[in-house]
C-alpha cells in the first residue's frame, strides 16, 4: 500500500513538472476578409428620400452653404438660419434669391410671388391648417403679368361643387398623383382628399391647396420632390388649367404669403415637413399659356 501511494505520488510530480515546463502560446485568431461596401456617390446635396423612406431636407450643405454663427448674445443669437455666408461668393443662388431656410429644387431661379405694391389687404385672414394662425388676405388686385391676367379670384358657388361634394381634381403626372380637392382644410376634410384654403380663389387668380403628407391619406407626401417645369393640372366646372410649377421652397409653419391673390393665374400647394413641424412645403406654379 505504501508502495502504491509513493508510485502514484511520483507519477503526479511527474505530470506537475510536465505542465509547468510546457511553454505558453497566445490564442490566434482568424477573421474572413469583410466584403466589399455598395458605398453611395458622395455628394453635398441630399437626396430626394432618405435610406428609410422619409423626407429628406433637399438643400445644400456643403460649405458653400454655411453660415459664420451670429454673434453671442446678439438678437438673432438663437434665431435659425442667421449669420452672414461664409463664402458669400459661393452661395447657392436659391438662397440668396429667397433669403434664409429656403430650399429650391432644380437649377433655375425661384419665381418669386408677385409684388403686393399697390394692393389692399383685408382684416381677414387665411387659416393656418395646421397651427391655427393666420396671415392677410389680398381684397383687391390690380397686378397684370405679361404671363396671363385675370380677375384675381373666383368665388365658389354651389353650382361649382360636383356630385360626390368636391370642387374639383388635382393632377400631378411627375408623382402620379390624381386627388379630388374638397372646400376646407380641417382633418376632416383632408381625410378625403386635398383641402382648398376657403379665402384663396378656386379658378382665377391663385388657387390654394393643401393635403397630409404622411399616413394613409398622405396624397402630398411627395411634392417636394417636384422640379422646376413639372406640370400640375386642376380640373374643375369652369374648365381645365394646366400649371407649371416654378417654385419648391421650404417655409416657416406661420408663412403664408405665398397665398396671397395674384393677378395672375397661379397655383400654391402646401404640406408639412415630416418630422420637422415647424416647418411646411410650398410649391408653386403659373398657368402655362
Amino acid at each position: 500500500m505504501k508502495k502504491t501511494r509513493k508510485l502514484l505520488n511520483i507519477l503526479l510530480s511527474i505530470s506537475v513538472a510536465a505542465a509547468l515546463s510546457c511553454p505558453a502560446f497566445a490564442l490566434e485568431y482568424s477573421f474572413d476578409e469583410a466584403p466589399g461596401m455598395a458605398y453611395g456617390k458622395p455628394t453635398s446635396i441630399e437626396v430626394p428620400v432618405t435610406a428609410d423612406g422619409g423626407a429628406a431636407k433637399n438643400e445644400d450643405i456643403s460649405k458653400n452653404a454655411a453660415r459664420i454663427p451670429p454673434t453671442f448674445g446678439s438678437p438673432t443669437s438663437d434665431t435659425l438660419d442667421t449669420g452672414d455666408y461664409l463664402t458669400p461668393n459661393l452661395a447657392p443662388a436659391a438662397m440668396v434669391l429667397t433669403g434664409p431656410g429656403a430650399m429650391v429644387n432644380g437649377s433655375a431661379a425661384t419665381v418669386l410671388p408677385p409684388s403686393l405694391d399697390g394692393i389692399s389687404l383685408s382684416a381677414g385672414g387665411v387659416g393656418d391648417f395646421s397651427s391655427g394662425t393666420s396671415t392677410p388676405v389680398v381684397s383687391e388686385v390690380t397686378i397684370t403679368t405679361p404671363e396671363s391676367s385675370s380677375s384675381g379670384y373666383t368665388e365658389i358657388t354651389e353650382d361649382l361643387y360636383y356630385d360626390n361634394g368636391s370642387l374639383g381634381t388635382l393632377d400631378i403626372p411627375a408623382i402620379r398623383l390624381s386627388v379630388d380637392i374638397f372646400q376646407g382644410t380641417d382633418s376632416a376634410t383632408l381625410k378625403k382628399g386635398a383641402g382648398h384654403f376657403e379665402d384663396s380663389s378656386i379658378w382665377d387668380g391663385n388657387v390654394g391647396v393643401c393635403a397630409h403628407n404622411r399616413g394613409a391619406n398622405s396624397y402630398f407626401g411627395e411634392i417636394h420632390n417636384l422640379q422646376l417645369g413639372d406640370t400640375i393640372s386642376l380640373t374643375t366646372r369652369l374648365g381645365t388649367r394646366t400649371y407649371e410649377v416654378t417654385s419648391v421652397s421650404k417655409v416657416s409653419e406661420t408663412d403664408r404669403s405665398a397665398l396671397s391673390a395674384s393677378g395672375s393665374n397661379q397655383i400654391t400647394l402646401y404640406t408639412c415637413v415630416r418630422d420637422e413641424r415647424e416647418f411646411r412645403w410650398c410649391v408653386q406654379g403659373v398657368e402655362v399659356v
